[in-house]
């Protein structure tokens, strides 16, 4: 079992950056493959961005803007986002899949094994 807890959300105007992280307890963290999602009202969860043991993956929509990274000796995952928008605005989740593939990538929700509580970020124009 492994706990994850985001923080760093809150209200930011346009243009603005936020700094998420998400930092997880219980087994080996670099065992796990780790991934950001959002949810705005009326969507589907969509994910962001996505950490193998050694690879980075962004998806088109935030690439340039959202940057992973993860930090294996604090247990912790990070989404630094700059030039926010608007439509930003959502619920943002930190998952986690137990995996021993080193390759395996986070894509779509059924993946995942663990998520976060979700954290608000809100982006005002």
């Amino acid at each position: 079992q492994v706990q994850l807890v985001e923080s760093g959300g809150g209200l930011v105007q346009a243009g603005g950056s936020l700094r998420l992280s998400c930092t997880t307890s219980g087994r080996t963290f670099r065992n796990y493959a780790m991934a950001w999602f959002r949810q705005a009202p009326g969507k589907e969860r969509e994910i962001l961005a996505a950490s193998t043991w050694s690879n980075l993956y962004h998806a088109d929509s935030v690439k340039g803007r959202f940057t992973i990274s993860r930090d294996n000796a604090k247990n912790t995952l990070y989404l630094q986002m700059n030039n926010l928008k608007p439509e930003d605005t959502a619920v943002y989740y930190c998952a986690a899949k137990l995996t021993f593939e080193g390759n395996f990538l986070i894509t779509v929700p059924s993946d995942v094994d663990y998520w976060g509580q979700g954290t608000q970020v809100t982006v005002s124009s």
